[in-house]
């Protein structure tokens, strides 16, 4: 059986299809969802195994990039969403994602009433960036989406992608993937970090590894001709971002 999987949609959210397909070849089974059939029960969440919040720009980013989405998780589907990582649950944050599940402070989770640790603001450029950049996945992380990737070339296109946290709180963020050079440097500076993320940081998760985001879009790459310079370095047969939809669903079909 394919792998049950919700991908949320709000107004504004632009990558759902893209997402999609990477994870129908990945083997999953999809579900499109708009987060108001959530809210009102239409659909369940625990009906499903992997949750994804996709790229775009929900509520057109009004006051802050993917706060009003967060603010409806947390608000009204807090406890649905507690209990689907508690019941084992994936779930994974792309770009306008990863906004949405730290200002909800579902990644890291916060007890009601606690301010998040971490947030994403506007880029040091002070432009958006559109534009590929070179990753390195921590070894020594716990996240179920990146196991066996050491090294990635993924595209970027965000605003307000930069990571901010107090510098006491960012060692324990549990991060994932970092802005590095074509060398691997993990303290290269801009333009390898596009947004001058704290310690150099492209995605996080949580302390079970099973919640995930990043900023970068792995969707965007999962075919070898979807790489800028395949014409004159060959194309693989999958891009770099494909690993983290197979990694997912490889997991969720243990469950």
């Amino acid at each position: 059986m394919k792998v049950k999987t919700l991908i949320l949609r709000a107004p504004g959210t632009n990558c759902n299809v893209e997402t999609a397909f990477a994870l129908e070849q990945a083997g999953a089974g999809v579900t499109t969802i708009h987060v108001n059939q959530l809210i009102r029960g239409e659909e369940r969440l625990a009906d499903y195994r992997i949750f994804v919040i996709p790229g775009g720009f929900t509520y057109g980013d009004d006051i802050a990039a993917g706060k009003v989405l967060a603010n409806e998780l947390r608000l009204k589907l807090g406890a649905d969403i507690q209990q689907f990582i508690a019941d084992g649950g994936l779930i994974l944050g792309i770009c306008n994602g990863f906004q949405v599940l730290a200002k909800a402070g579902i990644l890291p989770w916060l007890p009601d009433g606690v301010a998040p640790v971490m947030t994403l603001t506007n880029n040091d450029s002070g432009k958006f960036e559109c534009r590929w950049v070179y990753l390195a996945a921590n070894e020594k992380s716990p996240c179920v989406f990146t196991r066996g990737i050491e090294r990635m070339y993924l595209p970027v296109a965000h605003g307000e992608g930069k990571v901010v946290a107090d510098p006491k709180v960012l060692p324990e963020l549990n991060a994932v993937l970092y802005y590095t050079d074509e060398h691997g440097d993990r303290l290269a500076g801009y333009p390898h970090n596009p947004n001058g993320s704290m310690g150099n940081i492209a995605g996080i998760c949580d302390a079970t590894g099973r919640v995930f985001a990043l900023m970068p879009h792995p969707e965007r790459h999962i075919r070898g001709s979807q790489h800028p310079r395949w014409p004159g370095e060959g194309a693989k047969e999958f891009g770099d971002g494909f690993q983290i939809f197979r990694n997912a669903v490889d997991w969720a079909k243990k469950l």
